[in-house]
């Protein structure tokens, strides 16, 4: 049987290349099963769509996968981006995140197209604005959960940081070097003037960068917010392999003549 241009199964199967020839048998496509399939549909269109000579766009081993490794790359990267940038831009770091953003949509437009392409830059796009967003206002936490140092701290007089005419009392509290600091969060009973000089425990920083958080190590961790971004860190982790794989049974799919 031959094609519209002549070309028979034997000879379109010559025309591939052997590694090509080699991966079609190993999914028992060989030559005598594409002569049966020929047979069975009674023209090779679907030999053709095996063969893939319908579709010489569409990328195929590594080069398909490889959108979808520097896709969550370039997103991880500007996520430690923003975190880092936490250091000097406190929480507006996340308009560097913001920023980086582009990156990332750049990323996302060049990955396949393939079956739930779109859900996956979704998934990747929500997640990394959840890690920058919430990240920015996590990190002194998580820095201070790594390298800070618990010691005795004594409370000051609580500064007023309101605007307006509206009252907004922050705690403060004296480190053991003599410098006054604003913490991390204020506690129950921080801004009464009764606790002034009274002693309490706090995880400081000690390169004296990061807020003081009042409480101990074991305090810090476990809050809603922690637990969002890392779910975020894995969706955008796991959304691409997930594509991958979807991108591979799409192919295997194709190949067999199975419905997509």
């Amino acid at each position: 049987m031959a094609t519209e241009d002549g070309r028979t199964v034997d000879e379109l199967f010559a025309r591939l290349p052997a590694s090509k020839q080699r991966a079609l048998e190993e999914n028992g496509l060989d030559l005598p099963k594409l002569r049966q399939i020929a047979a069975e549909d009674g023209d090779l269109r679907r030999v053709r769509l095996i063969l893939a000579f319908d579709e010489p766009h569409r990328p195929d081993g590594d080069a398909g996968v490889w959108p979808w490794i520097r896709l969550p790359l370039i997103a991880v990267a500007g996520v430690a981006v923003s975190l880092a940038s936490t250091y000097l831009l406190d929480r507006y770091a996340v308009f560097v995140g913001l920023v980086w953003g582009l990156a990332v949509i750049w990323a996302a437009i060049k990955a396949p197209a393939q079956r739930g392409g779109l859900v996956v830059r979704c998934l990747v796009g929500v997640a990394y604005v959840v890690l920058i967003w919430l990240g920015s206002q996590q990190a002194d936490k998580w820095y201070l959960q790594v390298r800070g140092q618990e010691t005795t701290v004594t409370y000051a007089k609580a500064v007023d940081r309101g605007s307006h005419g509206v009252t907004t009392l922050y705690c403060r509290v004296r480190l053991p070097d003599g410098s006054v600091h604003q913490v991390f969060r204020n506690d129950d009973s921080c801004t009464d003037e009764s606790v002034v000089g009274t002693r309490t425990r706090a995880v400081v920083d000690p390169a004296g960068h990061y807020r003081p958080f009042l409480g101990n190590k074991s305090d810090i961790g476990g809050g809603v917010y922690d637990y969002l971004c890392l779910g975020a860190a894995v969706v955008l982790l796991l959304a691409p392999a997930a594509a991958v794989a979807m991108g591979r049974c799409t192919r295997s799919d194709r190949m067999t003549g199975a419905p997509a």
